[in-house]
């Protein structure tokens, strides 16, 4: 064929491609009814422009959660939720936030239905700016409180007078020696609630304390932010999309003008949509970087021009043979690159018609669970051979020593003796009271989920603790019964214990004017062994091993009833980052519906768009590449050809200018591969739009390097990604070490990087793995301190954890230099996560140390390499030092509010070790003055913390080492009840008392330009 033919070709091809594509997009260009009906708003009173998740009135089910219902009545905007009714005072879009007040107490505080206030799991949340108040109802008029903290109200409920109370204390203890006496009484009430105030609103009623008060904090509601499916949501907006809920599949559906898709629409550009309402927020079209989304000075970016809505694909124009040198590829096959062109066809042609299920490897919900005398237990449990996503993660079982079945909740661990999936009953009993004795050292109360559990016929026992006679002076009946009493030993000192039992027996509880308890707690017993406990008070170890019984319901049965109706092959599984359930088929989840219509017409179109795309990918890939040999043959003459930077060998400040030419000139390399070290590139733009172009409300952390912010891929993949602050030749030097480092190694306590975008971006963006927990330090001294979630098993499991993790990093020849609390991720399961490898280094085996410039976080860095500047594997063991001192005693590696010589927590804990003052140094929720068995694994924690944080790193043990020793601690202490308690060896001791104290952290040091330019301690890091 002569070339002059090709012009006349390639347009006749192209026009032939255009109608066939075109033709066939325009078939199904009707407008879906479902999308015409669910681009309207819900309009009531002063709130209008409602729209997805809710739905009612001129919005049908189907565009909204059916939880999410509205009415409108008299104006007044209203959504019932578990038998409630509230009046919705306002709905922010923007922060996903809508505001309720309970209709109930809208004019009186005593409703005719005394109900808690509840939520739907992974649906409604409360905001952090909500706090609870306590009611009770129908208290006894004997023995009332006269505590101003309890104030008390009249009520007549259903022409029946009673008594009230209302406190704004979560725990009542805090009200020193009254509290025991304040909690036995309010026991008695028949009824108490919760109820949800704001944060202003709850300080007017802690200094008022009266109940018109109280009614008026109820009456101006509370928040909560919803969470459905939002960041689908975005995605489907975005390509022009109306956010829906398959009433079928009960999973988020995206209503486009032609069809419903899974996820987005695939026909029309984002400026197409047309919706008439204001509904959550649509992800910005993100501008170039010369405009404002930057929050950075523009001139630190390089300008690219606009990408117009119009754009399909542009092809670079090949510079003049004077430009700069150009990194050459290998000849493409023509044959590979019409397949490419090819799939690119049929991808933009079939999306629309073919739905993605992203989630793979869904294996094993076949198996049923076993251990000891419960055996084939399947959906909803989980656990053994039945991984997480085969059920709800409120149903999550593990198996101890093949014979105790454990279910978590709320923070404690219960043992499950039976299990009865017919009549969906469990009996419990708290592992904490299972050795025949009511002492514990978790000070508890026994609380499950009511939306997923309700107890059987059972009753409250109440078990008071750390009683000590205050008042000789009563006589008679104030003296307890001495069947109520039990010892408990507490650190080798006996203390005395009472047990109550509360309504219908109602125990007396005037002995608490004798006695003062430290605290008590609450634990249901069976009914039928509150009467005999009643007779004989010595069985109380042996009613509380016996437990309770619970029955459960799953809140999913509907869906997985669907499930097995459409794929009776199925098995009933759930998403636990979507919080939905799923259903799985094949080991994958499975397939919507499949739509009957025009079945005809895709096909032909199908076939057409295959045909057409050979063609035109075949003449485009000649012409292409004839141009581009051309091109070649002309600029590569006396050009060497670059190679990315090896991934073996040492990055320092003495290769750094070497590696950066390397990376500069692979920029053609790396824009056209797909890899770079092997793991995937993304372009800016990608990442920008995941990120809702850099949200700050999407901000998960901001350290020393770089800003995480939360994002959701293409594919469904929920993502951290982190921005570096800088695009110059040092953080181009952390980029790529993080990069080289993290391709190669793979370990399930290590964070895994999905990829990055190339050193010639806009800026330098690395794509993480999205760990939803925070981090350790939030949990011990953060935001999430209070959790009380962070027991000493959980401390001890992370402990070992982290130390697998840095014993494989030891192992593989590479040095963290940033273990820190702040840089240990958590998942929901509390499995450790460790992160952020931008000052990580390669260590070269053949070498014994490394010299650089220390880098690091104040209150972690080795104190030789400091003075030295010699790294070694050793710094990292010194660091870790300081992590298991933080999970020992809670507290900051570095505060400058503490005494000057307990700034830095190394020093501090290194000084109460010498004096044999360890207990002053735990943190007092542990229970290690009450719970010998924490006390001894602490204890041998303690000691080798002590260990690690030698001045001298000869003295220091291996990483290996340590991980052996946490592990040794946990089985001597797990498996096996009579291990020693172990003590800090004496010899030990005295190797830190003629030592230089390690290097402390006053607050006039930050004039050293080496804690100045150190990174920052940092809320959630990568």
């Amino acid at each position: 064929m002569q070339p002059h033919v090709f012009p006349a070709m390639s347009w006749f091809i192209t026009f032939v491609a255009m109608i066939f594509i075109c033709g066939s997009t325009l078939v199904f260009a009707n407008d879906d009814e479902r999308y015409v009906n669910c681009s309207n708003s819900f309009d009531c009173g002063d709130i209008k422009g409602v729209g997805y998740p809710f739905w009612g009135s001129n919005r049908p089910d189907y565009c909204g959660y059916p939880e999410l219902k509205l009415n409108c009545s008299d104006q007044d905007l209203e959504i019932t939720i578990e038998k409630l009714t509230y009046k919705v005072l306002g709905i922010d879009n923007q922060s996903r936030n809508l505001s309720v007040a309970r209709k109930d107490y809208a004019e009186y505080i005593c409703p005719t239905l005394i109900l808690n206030t509840t939520w739907i799991p992974n649906l409604l949340n409360y905001t952090s700016d909500d706090q609870n108040i306590t009611i009770y109802y129908g208290c006894p008029t004997q023995g009332a409180p006269t505590s101003l903290f309890v104030p008390q109200f009249p009520c007549n409920i259903n022409a029946t007078e009673m008594t009230g109370y209302f406190t704004a204390f979560a725990n009542l203890s805090v009200l020193g020696s009254s509290a025991s006496s304040l909690t036995g009484y309010l026991a008695t009430c028949k009824d108490s609630i919760k109820v949800p105030v704001r944060e202003s609103a709850f300080q007017q009623i802690l200094s008022t304390r009266t109940a018109a008060q109280l009614l008026e904090g109820l009456n101006e509601g509370f928040g909560l932010e919803w969470n459905a499916s939002n960041s689908l949501c975005d995605t489907c907006q975005l390509s022009g999309g109306q956010c829906g809920y398959n009433q079928t599949t009960t999973a988020f559906t995206c209503y486009c003008k032609d069809q419903p898709q899974q996820f987005f629409c695939q026909q029309s550009p984002p400026e197409a949509q047309s919706p008439t309402n204001d509904q959550s927020p649509k992800p910005k079209i993100c501008p170039p970087p010369n405009e404002s989304c930057f929050t950075q000075p523009p001139s630190r970016y390089q300008h690219h021009p606009p990408v117009t809505s119009t754009t399909l694909l542009t092809f670079p124009t090949i510079p003049p043979a004077a430009a700069q040198p150009l990194l050459i590829p290998p000849p493409m096959h023509p044959l590979t690159s019409t397949s490419s062109l090819l799939t690119l066809f049929l991808s933009l042609h079939l999306a629309t018609s073919l739905p993605s299920n992203g989630i793979s490897n869904l294996t094993n919900c076949n198996q049923n669970f076993s251990c000891g005398n419960l055996t084939n237990i399947n959906y909803p449990f989980t656990g053994g051979l039945r991984p997480s996503h085969c059920g709800p993660p409120e149903f999550g079982l593990t198996c101890q020593d093949e014979s105790v079945t454990i279910l978590k909740a709320n923070s404690l661990s219960y043992r499950v003796t039976q299990l009865d999936q017919t009549s969906q009953t469990l009996r419990l009993s708290r592992s904490d009271l299972d050795d025949d004795s009511p002492c514990t050292s978790q000070f508890t109360n026994a609380t499950l989920d009511d939306r997923i559990f309700s107890l059987g016929a059972s009753h409250g026992l109440y078990l008071f603790y750390g009683c000590k006679k205050i008042n000789d002076s009563v006589m008679g009946s104030d003296q307890p019964p001495k069947t109520s009493r039990f010892p408990c030993d507490n650190d080798g000192v006996t203390e005395e214990g009472f047990f109550s039992i509360v309504y219908p027996y109602g125990t007396e509880y005037s002995f608490l004017n004798t006695f003062e308890c430290q605290t008590n707690i609450q634990v249901p017993i069976l009914g039928t062994q509150a009467k005999q406990l009643l007779d004989n008070g010595s069985l109380v170890g042996e009613v509380l091993k016996e437990g309770f019984d619970v029955s459960y319901s799953n809140p999913y049965s509907v869906n997985c009833t669907e499930c097995y109706k459409n794929h009776p092959d199925g098995y009933c599984g759930f998403d636990t980052q979507l919080g939905k359930p799923i259903c799985i088929c094949n080991d994958k989840l499975c397939p919507g519906k499949k739509t009957k219509e025009r079945p005809l017409l895709i096909g032909l179109s199908t076939a057409g768009a295959v045909v057409i795309g050979i063609f035109f990918g075949c003449w485009v890939l000649f012409v292409v590449q004839r141009r581009k040999r051309k091109s070649a043959q002309v600029k590569s003459k006396g050009l060497p050809v670059a190679t990315p930077p090896s991934s073996k060998g040492l990055t320092t400040s003495t290769n750094l200018s070497q590696a950066t030419t390397s990376l500069t000139s692979s920029k053609s390399y790396l824009e056209k591969g797909s890899t770079y070290f092997g793991v995937p590139v993304f372009s800016y733009s990608e990442l920008e739009e995941a990120t809702n172009c850099f949200d700050p409300s999407k901000e998960l952390g901001d350290g020393g390097f770089g800003t995480v912010y939360y994002g959701v891929l293409k594919d469904g993949r929920v993502v951290a990604v982190k921005r570096l602050y800088e695009n110059n030749m040092r953080r181009a030097e952390q980029f790529m070490n993080e990069i080289e480092i993290l391709a190669r190694l793979r370990h399930k306590n290590l964070v895994i990087l999905h990829g990055c975008t190339t050193r010639h971006s806009h800026e330098l963006l690395l794509v993480y793995e999205y760990i939803p927990n925070g981090t350790v330090a939030d949990h011990l001294h953060g935001r999430q301190s209070n959790s009380g979630l962070l027991a000493w098993p959980v401390r001890l499991s992370i402990a070992i954890e982290t130390a697998s993790a840095l014993a494989y990093l030891h192992a593989s020849d590479v040095i963290h230099r940033d273990v820190k609390t702040n840089n240990i991720l958590l998942d929901n399961d509390f499995h450790v996560k460790v992160a952020d490898f931008g000052l990580s280094r390669l260590f070269p085996n053949d070498v014994t140390h490394v010299s650089t410039a220390p880098q690091g976080t104040p209150g972690y860095v080795d104190p030789e390499y400091y003075q030295c500047y010699q790294l070694t594997n050793k710094s990292d063991v010194y660091s870790f030092g300081v992590v298991l001192i933080e999970l020992i005693s809670s507290l900051e590696a570095v505060d400058t509010n503490r005494h000057r010589h307990d700034i830095n927590l190394s020093n501090m804990a290194v000084n109460k070790i010498q004096n044999h003052a360890l207990n002053e140094l735990v943190d007092p929720f542990l229970g290690f003055d009450k719970d010998i068995a924490v006390r001894r694994m602490v204890t041998s924690v303690a000691e080798l913390a002590f260990r690690c944080l030698q001045q001298d790193r000869e003295m220091r043990p291996a990483m290996q080492e340590v991980l052996e020793a946490l592990k040794r601690i946990e089985k001597e202490n797990y498996g096996a009840g009579n291990a020693e308690v172990l003590d800090i060896r004496d010899d030990d001791v005295g190797l830190l008392k003629h030592a230089p104290p390690p290097v402390q952290l006053s607050p006039d040091s930050s004039s050293d330009p080496f804690w100045a330019d150190s990174s920052t301690i940092t809320p959630h890091s990568y």
